[in-house]
């Protein structure tokens, strides 16, 4: 990443670069929203935690139906790494891993996650999901484990869900809600805008 984006207030630059209202969530936040609302983890209560895997590991986490924002678990170190840099579904791709060398790293880094979790349901998601078959099996862990529902579709609903203003304070319709001072970023009122890309 370009040093200048760091620090940078996006939302206001947007904004008043592109003269609207501008609405922006990180990408994991987005399928996190989408697969609690209308995925697999619908009606689900307790700690969730969904892991879409990619280039990187994105990771969203709800507990009780509301969104902690912006936690980066691909960033955890597993045997002196970035979980993300060997257990990615690129680094299985380009490492040429087969499913079951692929789910023993899957493994570790699930293991070391519900260590510090305890989660009452990992869902997984990016297009590898697609493919869970192949190694959800292969895992040994105490927390359910399953496939998202939506894919890797799961972001761009979670974005719109987002951005046309759905996910908002409680009391609202919305199943999920945010934890922090607003909703991770969405000017409210007129059109919105939105910015969605990431690495999960």
């Amino acid at each position: 990443m370009d040093g200048g984006w760091i620090g940078l207030d996006v939302q206001s630059h947007l904004q008043s670069r592109l003269g609207r209202p501008v609405c922006l969530v990180n990408d994991a936040d987005a399928a996190g929203i989408a697969e609690a609302r209308y995925g697999a983890g619908r009606g689900k209560h307790g700690v969730v935690l969904v892991l879409t895997l990619g280039t990187g590991i994105g990771s969203a986490l709800i507990v009780d139906g509301r969104l902690v924002p912006n936690i980066e678990l691909g960033h955890l170190e597993i045997e002196g790494r970035k979980a993300e840099s060997g257990t990615s579904a690129v680094a299985r791709e380009t490492e040429g891993l087969s499913w079951q060398a692929y789910a023993g790293r899957l493994q570790r880094y699930l293991a070391h996650v519900e260590f510090l979790f305890s989660p009452d349901l990992i869902i997984i998601g990016g297009g590898i999901s697609a493919c869970s078959d192949e190694y959800l099996p292969r895992l040994a862990l105490r927390t359910p484990i399953i496939p998202a529902r939506l894919e890797n579709a799961a972001g761009a609903v979670g974005a719109a869900l987002h951005a046309g203003g759905m996910i908002t304070a409680a009391g609202s319709e919305s199943d999920v809600e945010y934890f922090g001072t607003d909703t991770a970023g969405c000017a409210r009122g007129g059109r919105k805008g939105l910015l969605h890309a990431g690495n999960g």
